[in-house]
């Protein structure tokens, strides 16, 4: 792992949950990058070489005792925290089961809930940063993802409540709110055949930058909101979506 004292976040100590997903990998890609050490915690191994993998259910509380204390055996200390695991199911509220529901919650909310709340102990010797994953559909909503919006609705109200909590203690709390990300999750979303490669591109054109974020495109604001140079930055929804809901009216896919 690079040394360098001149990458910003030199000896920090950085978790990923979700850290084996398109947009985790990069993100953990990137932290590797800045300096720091990273661990993908995850249910699926799948990670950079430089990033330590760490098997974590986000929705089983002693899993994320474990996974903080693995961290404190080793280091310590804590400085990064990337919420990222999560899923989406495409369904209407009425489609959606019970199960599905409670599924999707217990990973979406759940899994920040109980990764941040055995993490904050471990921040708070240091200060840090924790990053939230929302979304731009917990602000507004697409179509036959209810239950994804309102997971995403509750991540934006958390993130608020932690930073006003734990501000004090010198832990900043963000969340990043992504649009149309070009991932395996969004290619799901519009299926396959001429009609979706259709709506595929019709997505892309009513965007004002006219392309998709990349998961690259996440991993570069997840590293400022972990640096030095975000110090004064907490509390705060961060949207990434290409200009999309700056619009005021948006095309129907």
């Amino acid at each position: 792992m690079n040394a360098n004292r001149d990458h910003p976040l030199h000896g920090r100590i950085a978790v990923v949950t979700g850290g084996c997903g398109g947009i985790g990998r990069a993100i953990c890609e990137r932290l590797v990058r800045e300096g720091a050490r990273v661990y993908a915690a995850d249910l699926v191994r799948q990670t950079h070489p430089e990033v330590k993998y760490l098997e974590c259910d986000v929705t089983c509380e002693q899993s994320s005792i474990d996974l903080v204390q693995h961290i404190k055996s080793h280091h310590d200390r804590l400085d990064i925290l990337v919420n990222a695991a999560g899923i989406e199911i495409e369904k209407t509220i009425e489609e959606t089961t019970l199960d599905e529901w409670n599924r999707i919650f217990a990973i979406n909310v759940t899994g920040t809930f109980l990764a941040s709340k055995h993490a904050i102990a471990l921040m708070r010797k240091t200060g840090g940063s924790i990053i939230n994953f929302g979304s731009y559909d917990g602000f507004i909503a697409d179509p036959k993802l209810a239950a994804y919006c309102a997971t995403k609705g509750a991540v934006h109200a958390l993130t608020r409540a932690m930073a006003c909590d734990h501000g004090p203690e010198n832990i900043r709390v963000n969340a990043i709110c992504p649009g149309f990300i070009d991932t395996p999750m969004l290619k799901s979303f519009f299926g396959e055949g001429g009609d979706s490669e259709r709506s595929w591109e019709a997505a892309r054109e009513v965007h004002p930058i006219r392309c998709y974020g990349t998961p690259e495109d996440v991993a570069n604001l997840v590293f400022w909101l972990a640096s030095d140079e975000a110090g004064y930055a907490t509390g705060q929804l961060w949207i990434l979506d290409g200009g999309l809901t700056a619009q005021v009216q948006q095309m129907r896919l």
